[in-house]
């Protein structure tokens, strides 16, 4: 039993691990505390599960059809020996990851947490770095031409 399938997944899931480890820390520094924010973070804790839920009935429904048709074909000697249907457990491997690595992402990425306050005080405060002139002020008359 070499499994070799599932040793090509550690790498991919070791940086999956990393990501999901700092994800939460940003995600505990960033969170507010109270009611409110409790009942935010169960709703999008919520969604992931079911939308990864959702990806692993799918991958598994598909992958069978896709394994048992013949499209796509393992070497025995090349997995663990566990299988779902037709599709050994470690076709399962990217999915899983998935369901981890996309809303990890989301957290990292995520810059909504800035109020509409905090936005206008930092907009207010840089500098145009454009070199753009500013727009006319609609109110001001338009200057005459002179011959």
């Amino acid at each position: 039993m070499n499994a070799t399938y599932a040793l090509l997944a550690l790498p991919f899931f070791a940086v999956v691990a990393v990501v999901a480890v700092v994800a939460g820390a940003v995600a505990r520094r960033r969170a507010p505390g109270g009611a409110a924010a409790r009942g935010s973070r169960r709703v999008a804790v919520a969604t992931s599960v079911v939308a990864g839920i959702a990806l692993l009935v799918m991958t598994i429904v598909f992958d069978n059809v896709i394994v048992g048709t013949g499209v796509v074909a393992y070497d025995a000697s090349l997995i663990s020996g566990l299988k779902i249907g037709v599709i050994p457990v470690e076709d399962l491997a990217y999915s899983i990851a998935a369901v981890v690595l996309l809303p990890s992402l989301w957290v990292l990425f995520d810059r909504s947490d800035r109020s509409a306050a905090d936005r206008s005080a930092h907009d207010r405060s840089e500098p145009d770095r454009t070199g753009a002139r500013p727009s006319p002020d609609p109110a001001t008359p338009v200057p005459e031409e002179t011959p």
